[in-house]
């Protein structure tokens, strides 16, 4: 099929985690046992969300939420809070623990300046995937489409919500938790193509 013929045609939807999935970790049991689960896979999904700037010379005060997923579970942490936050720098800056997501440029400043977290052990599969000789990185939309043969649904009225909101609905949850949880199994889909 060309690829003109492939853009015709209607990709069945990736389907993703589901909210019984997802834990917004909002107190310190939650993260306690958030940063147990994480820490002990060898790889994990990983994401950030900032709301979004719209005035001209305004500054990011984000990142407003950090999402880390298993192959079964993500793990939503609201920055703005004060809990949670000593156990996501553990996780983050595990050398052992390999994240793994999609244009994540900008996060390791951000990061940094936010939280003082030096983020280790990080893998950009928006580097990797694009191959040699080519310019800009593949989004998860493109390499879901190219490893499972799905549409990625991701809404941009959702994406450039305000994530710094103290009550996130249900839609920021599932775009958040699914961003960290697709990057992870794209990870392990193209693991499987290295043989």
């Amino acid at each position: 099929m060309s690829r003109a013929e492939l853009g015709t045609v209607e990709l069945p939807v990736y389907q993703g985690v589901s909210l019984a999935q997802v834990t917004l970790v909002l107190t310190e049991d939650l993260a306690a046992k958030a940063q147990a689960e994480l820490m002990a896979a060898e790889a994990i999904g990983f994401d950030t969300e900032s709301k979004p700037t719209f005035q001209k010379g305004e500054v990011s005060t984000g990142p407003h939420l950090v999402q880390l997923a298993t192959d079964s579970h993500a793990y939503l942490f609201p920055v703005s809070r004060t809990h949670g936050n000593a156990a996501l720098k553990a996780i983050l800056e595990a050398p052992r623990v390999l994240k793994v997501g999609f244009g994540l440029g900008n996060d390791r400043s951000a990061l940094k300046s936010r939280l003082g977290v030096t983020l280790e052990n990080v893998l950009d599969l928006g580097e990797v995937l694009r191959g040699p000789g080519h310019r800009g990185t593949v989004g998860a939309k493109v390499a879901v489409a190219h490893f499972f043969g799905q549409k990625f649904q991701k809404s941009k009225k959702t994406g450039t919500s305000n994530w710094a909101s103290p009550r996130l609905t249900e839609r920021q949850v599932l775009y958040a938790a699914n961003d960290a949880y697709v990057a992870l199994q794209l990870y392990r889909a193209w693991l499987r193509t290295q043989g």
